[in-house]
Protein backbone atom coordinates (compact mmCIF):
# COMPACT_ATOMS: atom_id res chain seq x y z
CA UNK A 1 0.00 0.00 0.00
CA UNK A 2 1.37 3.91 -0.79
CA UNK A 3 3.06 5.25 1.91
CA UNK A 4 1.12 8.59 1.15
CA UNK A 5 -2.00 7.37 2.20
CA UNK A 6 -1.06 6.07 5.47
CA UNK A 7 -1.87 9.74 7.06
CA UNK A 8 -5.24 9.54 5.48
CA UNK A 9 -6.27 5.94 5.89
CA UNK A 10 -9.94 5.64 7.27
CA UNK A 11 -11.72 2.29 8.55
CA UNK A 12 -13.18 1.96 4.99
CA UNK A 13 -11.89 2.56 1.73
CA UNK A 14 -13.30 5.16 -0.35
CA UNK A 15 -13.76 2.67 -3.18
CA UNK A 16 -13.51 -1.16 -2.91
CA UNK A 17 -13.53 -4.00 -5.30
CA UNK A 18 -14.48 -7.53 -4.91
CA UNK A 19 -13.99 -10.26 -7.43
CA UNK A 20 -15.29 -7.58 -9.66
CA UNK A 21 -15.66 -9.32 -13.55
CA UNK A 22 -16.81 -7.68 -16.80
CA UNK A 23 -17.62 -9.73 -19.90
CA UNK A 24 -19.24 -8.74 -23.12
CA UNK A 25 -21.52 -10.52 -25.42
CA UNK A 26 -25.00 -10.90 -25.64
CA UNK A 27 -24.55 -14.77 -23.75
CA UNK A 28 -21.94 -13.12 -21.14
CA UNK A 29 -24.17 -13.88 -18.03
CA UNK A 30 -24.88 -17.39 -19.11
CA UNK A 31 -21.38 -18.45 -19.84
CA UNK A 32 -20.29 -16.74 -17.04
CA UNK A 33 -22.09 -18.79 -14.63
CA UNK A 34 -21.62 -22.25 -16.08
CA UNK A 35 -17.86 -21.38 -16.22
CA UNK A 36 -18.20 -21.66 -12.21
CA UNK A 37 -16.05 -18.59 -11.96
CA UNK A 38 -13.23 -19.93 -14.08
CA UNK A 39 -12.30 -17.55 -16.73
CA UNK A 40 -11.15 -19.14 -20.14
CA UNK A 41 -10.38 -16.58 -22.48
CA UNK A 42 -10.37 -19.38 -25.84
CA UNK A 43 -14.20 -20.40 -24.20
CA UNK A 44 -15.43 -17.36 -23.57
CA UNK A 45 -14.19 -15.75 -27.37
CA UNK A 46 -15.76 -19.04 -28.68
CA UNK A 47 -19.00 -18.57 -27.06
CA UNK A 48 -19.02 -14.83 -28.79
CA UNK A 49 -17.99 -13.12 -25.52
CA UNK A 50 -15.10 -10.91 -24.79
CA UNK A 51 -13.36 -10.62 -21.29
CA UNK A 52 -13.04 -6.78 -20.23
CA UNK A 53 -12.72 -7.11 -16.56
CA UNK A 54 -11.42 -10.45 -14.77
CA UNK A 55 -11.63 -10.61 -10.81
CA UNK A 56 -10.73 -7.49 -10.00
CA UNK A 57 -10.14 -6.29 -6.40
CA UNK A 58 -8.81 -3.64 -4.42
CA UNK A 59 -9.45 -0.61 -2.65
CA UNK A 60 -8.71 2.91 -2.87
CA UNK A 61 -8.02 5.37 -0.19
CA UNK A 62 -8.97 9.02 0.47
CA UNK A 63 -6.59 11.29 -1.30
CA UNK A 64 -4.94 8.71 -3.19
CA UNK A 65 -4.09 8.54 -6.35
CA UNK A 66 -4.18 5.03 -8.44
CA UNK A 67 -3.25 5.06 -11.89
CA UNK A 68 -4.40 2.22 -14.03
CA UNK A 69 -2.41 1.44 -16.90
CA UNK A 70 -1.72 -1.54 -19.16
CA UNK A 71 -1.53 -2.03 -23.11
CA UNK A 72 -4.63 -1.43 -25.25
CA UNK A 73 -6.70 -4.08 -24.99
CA UNK A 74 -5.96 -4.78 -21.47
CA UNK A 75 -9.02 -3.74 -19.31
CA UNK A 76 -7.93 -0.49 -17.50
CA UNK A 77 -10.39 1.81 -19.14
CA UNK A 78 -13.62 -0.88 -18.83
CA UNK A 79 -12.08 -0.95 -14.94
CA UNK A 80 -12.69 2.50 -14.81
CA UNK A 81 -16.07 2.54 -16.54
CA UNK A 82 -17.54 -0.21 -14.07
CA UNK A 83 -16.52 1.67 -11.16
CA UNK A 84 -18.29 4.72 -12.32
CA UNK A 85 -21.10 2.36 -13.49
CA UNK A 86 -20.98 3.94 -17.05
CA UNK A 87 -20.93 -0.03 -17.79
CA UNK A 88 -23.00 -2.29 -15.65
CA UNK A 89 -20.68 -5.18 -14.38
CA UNK A 90 -21.17 -9.04 -14.86
CA UNK A 91 -20.58 -9.67 -11.18
CA UNK A 92 -18.49 -9.00 -7.86
CA UNK A 93 -19.14 -6.26 -5.61
CA UNK A 94 -18.33 -2.34 -6.28
CA UNK A 95 -18.75 -0.22 -2.39
CA UNK A 96 -18.37 4.01 -2.58
CA UNK A 97 -18.16 5.23 0.74
CA UNK A 98 -19.53 1.80 2.14
CA UNK A 99 -22.55 1.90 -0.32
CA UNK A 100 -23.46 -0.67 -2.88
CA UNK A 101 -22.69 0.96 -6.05
CA UNK A 102 -24.33 -2.14 -8.19
CA UNK A 103 -27.69 -2.20 -6.11
CA UNK A 104 -27.99 1.85 -6.76
CA UNK A 105 -31.50 2.60 -8.31
CA UNK A 106 -30.87 5.59 -11.03
CA UNK A 107 -31.88 8.42 -8.81
CA UNK A 108 -29.74 6.83 -6.32
CA UNK A 109 -26.88 6.81 -9.09
CA UNK A 110 -27.17 10.17 -10.70
CA UNK A 111 -27.43 11.75 -7.10
CA UNK A 112 -23.75 9.74 -6.39
CA UNK A 113 -22.20 11.51 -9.86
CA UNK A 114 -23.61 15.06 -9.44
CA UNK A 115 -22.26 15.04 -5.99
CA UNK A 116 -19.13 13.00 -5.68
CA UNK A 117 -18.20 11.91 -8.73
CA UNK A 118 -16.09 14.20 -11.57
CA UNK A 119 -14.86 12.74 -14.79
CA UNK A 120 -12.62 13.72 -17.63
CA UNK A 121 -12.19 11.97 -20.70
CA UNK A 122 -9.77 11.34 -23.65
CA UNK A 123 -12.07 13.86 -25.61
CA UNK A 124 -12.71 17.09 -24.18
CA UNK A 125 -16.26 16.70 -24.97
CA UNK A 126 -16.77 20.20 -24.66
CA UNK A 127 -20.08 22.42 -26.20
CA UNK A 128 -18.80 24.23 -29.16
CA UNK A 129 -21.42 26.90 -29.00
CA UNK A 130 -20.58 27.80 -25.09
CA UNK A 131 -17.61 29.95 -23.80
CA UNK A 132 -15.18 28.83 -21.35
CA UNK A 133 -17.30 30.13 -18.83
CA UNK A 134 -20.67 28.82 -20.17
CA UNK A 135 -18.85 25.19 -19.99
CA UNK A 136 -17.72 25.47 -16.79
CA UNK A 137 -20.56 26.66 -15.36
CA UNK A 138 -23.28 23.99 -17.70
CA UNK A 139 -23.20 20.95 -14.96
CA UNK A 140 -23.49 23.81 -11.90
CA UNK A 141 -26.82 24.61 -14.17
CA UNK A 142 -27.54 21.35 -14.51
CA UNK A 143 -27.58 20.68 -10.58
CA UNK A 144 -29.63 22.88 -10.13
CA UNK A 145 -27.67 25.83 -8.90
CA UNK A 146 -28.50 29.34 -9.80
CA UNK A 147 -26.76 31.70 -12.79
CA UNK A 148 -24.83 33.76 -10.50
CA UNK A 149 -23.55 30.98 -7.96
CA UNK A 150 -22.94 28.53 -11.05
CA UNK A 151 -20.59 31.18 -12.96
CA UNK A 152 -19.19 32.51 -9.89
CA UNK A 153 -18.14 29.25 -8.97
CA UNK A 154 -16.57 28.77 -12.72
CA UNK A 155 -14.65 32.16 -12.37
CA UNK A 156 -13.12 30.14 -9.65
CA UNK A 157 -11.59 27.30 -11.64
CA UNK A 158 -10.94 29.23 -14.66
CA UNK A 159 -8.52 31.12 -12.35
CA UNK A 160 -7.70 27.83 -10.64
CA UNK A 161 -6.29 26.18 -13.80
CA UNK A 162 -4.74 29.12 -15.02
CA UNK A 163 -6.77 30.38 -17.92
CA UNK A 164 -7.88 33.78 -16.84
CA UNK A 165 -8.13 36.48 -19.71
CA UNK A 166 -9.67 33.43 -21.73
CA UNK A 167 -13.45 33.18 -20.10
CA UNK A 168 -15.38 34.03 -22.54
CA UNK A 169 -13.36 32.64 -25.69
CA UNK A 170 -15.07 29.43 -27.50
CA UNK A 171 -13.50 26.13 -27.70
CA UNK A 172 -12.26 27.08 -31.39
CA UNK A 173 -10.04 29.64 -29.92
CA UNK A 174 -7.99 27.73 -27.71
CA UNK A 175 -5.15 24.67 -27.80
CA UNK A 176 -5.25 21.19 -27.43
CA UNK A 177 -4.10 21.64 -23.57
CA UNK A 178 -6.33 24.96 -23.02
CA UNK A 179 -9.50 22.92 -24.30
CA UNK A 180 -8.17 20.31 -21.62
CA UNK A 181 -8.03 22.43 -18.80
CA UNK A 182 -11.31 23.66 -19.95
CA UNK A 183 -12.35 19.73 -19.11
CA UNK A 184 -10.61 19.48 -15.83
CA UNK A 185 -12.37 22.82 -14.42
CA UNK A 186 -15.48 21.71 -15.46
CA UNK A 187 -15.09 18.82 -13.37
CA UNK A 188 -13.92 19.95 -10.70
CA UNK A 189 -16.76 22.71 -10.42
CA UNK A 190 -19.11 20.16 -8.83
CA UNK A 191 -16.64 20.12 -6.09
CA UNK A 192 -16.13 16.06 -6.39
CA UNK A 193 -14.47 13.92 -3.66
CA UNK A 194 -13.62 11.11 -6.33
CA UNK A 195 -12.03 12.12 -9.63
CA UNK A 196 -12.41 9.53 -12.49
CA UNK A 197 -9.72 10.57 -15.67
CA UNK A 198 -9.55 7.97 -18.60
CA UNK A 199 -6.51 9.13 -20.81
CA UNK A 200 -7.19 12.86 -20.14
CA UNK A 201 -3.64 13.53 -22.04
CA UNK A 202 -3.43 11.34 -24.50
CA UNK A 203 -4.23 13.24 -27.30
CA UNK A 204 -1.60 16.21 -26.46
CA UNK A 205 1.84 16.73 -28.03
CA UNK A 206 4.29 15.84 -25.75
CA UNK A 207 5.19 19.35 -24.42
CA UNK A 208 1.36 20.39 -23.38
CA UNK A 209 1.41 16.77 -22.44
CA UNK A 210 4.37 17.40 -19.87
CA UNK A 211 2.81 21.03 -18.64
CA UNK A 212 -0.63 19.47 -17.93
CA UNK A 213 0.83 16.66 -16.32
CA UNK A 214 2.41 19.39 -13.96
CA UNK A 215 -0.76 21.22 -13.47
CA UNK A 216 -2.33 18.02 -12.48
CA UNK A 217 0.49 17.49 -9.83
CA UNK A 218 -0.27 20.96 -8.66
CA UNK A 219 -3.87 20.62 -9.00
CA UNK A 220 -3.83 17.07 -6.59
CA UNK A 221 -1.81 18.88 -4.27
CA UNK A 222 -4.25 21.31 -3.64
CA UNK A 223 -7.50 19.69 -3.65
CA UNK A 224 -5.95 15.88 -2.20
CA UNK A 225 -8.70 14.29 -4.39
CA UNK A 226 -9.49 9.94 -4.40
CA UNK A 227 -8.23 10.02 -8.17
CA UNK A 228 -8.55 6.90 -10.28
CA UNK A 229 -6.35 8.04 -13.87
CA UNK A 230 -5.84 5.43 -16.83
CA UNK A 231 -3.13 5.48 -19.17
CA UNK A 232 -0.87 3.21 -21.80
CA UNK A 233 2.39 6.22 -21.01
CA UNK A 234 4.11 4.23 -17.79
CA UNK A 235 6.74 7.63 -17.97
CA UNK A 236 3.09 9.54 -16.90
CA UNK A 237 1.93 6.85 -14.36
CA UNK A 238 5.53 6.94 -12.59
CA UNK A 239 5.44 10.83 -12.79
CA UNK A 240 1.61 11.02 -10.85
CA UNK A 241 0.58 7.94 -9.12
CA UNK A 242 0.74 6.91 -5.18
CA UNK A 243 0.47 3.18 -6.68
CA UNK A 244 -0.16 1.84 -9.90
CA UNK A 245 -2.23 -1.21 -10.99
CA UNK A 246 -0.98 -2.89 -14.32
CA UNK A 247 -3.43 -4.91 -16.61
CA UNK A 248 -3.54 -7.31 -18.98
CA UNK A 249 -6.41 -9.34 -20.16
CA UNK A 250 -8.80 -7.79 -17.53
CA UNK A 251 -6.62 -9.40 -14.90
CA UNK A 252 -4.65 -7.02 -12.70
CA UNK A 253 -1.29 -8.60 -12.49
CA UNK A 254 0.14 -6.25 -9.84
CA UNK A 255 -1.06 -3.18 -7.75
CA UNK A 256 1.90 -1.49 -5.91
CA UNK A 257 4.01 1.49 -4.98
CA UNK A 258 5.92 2.87 -8.35
CA UNK A 259 9.24 1.68 -6.94
CA UNK A 260 7.74 -1.88 -6.19
CA UNK A 261 6.45 -2.57 -9.26
CA UNK A 262 9.86 -1.84 -11.22
CA UNK A 263 12.23 -3.02 -8.38
CA UNK A 264 9.70 -6.67 -7.48
CA UNK A 265 7.35 -6.99 -9.83
CA UNK A 266 4.57 -9.87 -9.03
CA UNK A 267 4.79 -11.69 -12.64
CA UNK A 268 6.48 -12.07 -16.10
CA UNK A 269 4.59 -9.68 -17.52
CA UNK A 270 4.99 -7.04 -14.90
CA UNK A 271 9.14 -7.40 -15.03
CA UNK A 272 9.12 -7.42 -19.15
CA UNK A 273 6.46 -3.92 -18.73
CA UNK A 274 9.51 -2.35 -16.33
CA UNK A 275 12.15 -3.93 -17.20
CA UNK A 276 13.82 -0.49 -19.19
CA UNK A 277 12.07 1.86 -16.92
CA UNK A 278 15.12 3.66 -14.95
CA UNK A 279 15.65 3.15 -11.16
CA UNK A 280 16.17 7.03 -10.56
CA UNK A 281 12.81 7.52 -12.03
CA UNK A 282 11.09 5.87 -9.20
CA UNK A 283 13.71 5.25 -6.49
CA UNK A 284 13.72 8.03 -3.73
CA UNK A 285 16.77 8.90 -1.65
CA UNK A 286 15.67 6.93 1.15
CA UNK A 287 15.99 3.82 -0.46
CA UNK A 288 19.98 4.11 -1.35
CA UNK A 289 20.94 6.92 1.70
CA UNK A 290 23.44 5.99 4.69
CA UNK A 291 21.92 5.88 8.03
CA UNK A 292 24.67 5.20 10.11
CA UNK A 293 27.10 8.20 9.07
CA UNK A 294 25.72 11.29 11.45
CA UNK A 295 29.43 11.44 12.65
CA UNK A 296 30.89 12.07 9.54
CA UNK A 297 31.42 15.54 8.04
CA UNK A 298 28.63 16.78 5.75
CA UNK A 299 28.57 19.42 3.32
CA UNK A 300 26.14 22.35 2.70
CA UNK A 301 23.60 20.86 0.73
CA UNK A 302 20.38 19.26 2.17
CA UNK A 303 17.86 16.97 0.38
CA UNK A 304 14.64 15.30 1.35
CA UNK A 305 14.16 11.68 2.06
CA UNK A 306 11.49 11.60 -0.14
CA UNK A 307 12.74 13.21 -3.40
CA UNK A 308 13.17 11.11 -6.34
CA UNK A 309 16.95 10.40 -7.25
CA UNK A 310 16.67 12.05 -10.65
CA UNK A 311 15.54 15.19 -9.70
CA UNK A 312 18.31 16.20 -7.33
CA UNK A 313 21.25 13.90 -8.61
CA UNK A 314 22.45 16.39 -10.39
CA UNK A 315 23.55 18.66 -7.21
CA UNK A 316 24.31 15.70 -5.43
CA UNK A 317 27.09 15.05 -8.02
CA UNK A 318 28.33 18.29 -7.61
CA UNK A 319 29.70 18.00 -4.08
CA UNK A 320 32.63 16.73 -3.05
CA UNK A 321 31.53 16.44 0.44
CA UNK A 322 28.68 14.22 2.23
CA UNK A 323 24.97 15.20 1.46
CA UNK A 324 22.71 16.05 4.45
CA UNK A 325 19.19 13.76 3.96
CA UNK A 326 16.25 15.19 6.16
CA UNK A 327 12.97 14.09 6.98
CA UNK A 328 9.79 16.33 6.64
CA UNK A 329 10.11 17.69 10.00
CA UNK A 330 13.83 18.92 9.31
CA UNK A 331 15.63 16.11 11.05
CA UNK A 332 18.85 14.29 9.97
CA UNK A 333 18.20 10.75 9.05
CA UNK A 334 20.83 10.02 6.89
CA UNK A 335 23.32 11.02 4.19
CA UNK A 336 24.44 10.11 0.93
CA UNK A 337 27.37 10.79 -1.67
CA UNK A 338 28.32 10.55 -5.05
CA UNK A 339 29.37 7.10 -4.82
CA UNK A 340 25.59 5.91 -4.40
CA UNK A 341 24.09 7.86 -7.37
CA UNK A 342 26.64 7.16 -9.66
CA UNK A 343 25.94 3.82 -8.68
CA UNK A 344 21.93 3.84 -9.20
CA UNK A 345 22.81 5.88 -12.43
CA UNK A 346 25.68 3.80 -14.46
CA UNK A 347 26.05 0.46 -12.44
CA UNK A 348 23.50 -2.42 -12.06
CA UNK A 349 20.28 -1.63 -12.42
CA UNK A 350 19.15 -4.79 -10.39
CA UNK A 351 21.06 -4.09 -7.11
CA UNK A 352 20.25 -0.47 -6.98
CA UNK A 353 17.96 -1.16 -4.63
Amino acid sequence: MAEKITKKTIDQPVIKCESVYKIFGNNAKRVFRSAGGVIDQDVFQKAGCIVGVNNATFELFEGELLVVMGLSGSGKSTLLRCISRLTETTAGKIYVEGRDLVAMNNKELIELRRNKMGMVFQSFALLPHKTVIENIAFPLQIKGNSTNESINRAMEMVDLVGLGGRENYFPRQLSGGQQQRVGIARSLAVEPDIWFLDEPFSALDPLIRKEMQDEFLRLQGVLGKTILFVTHDFDEALRLADRIAIMKDGIIEQIDTPANIVLNPATEYVRKFTQDVPREKVLKIEAIMDCNAKSLKIGKLTISKDALIETVAEAVLSQAELVRVTNEKGDTVGVIDRLRIINVLFGDKKSSG
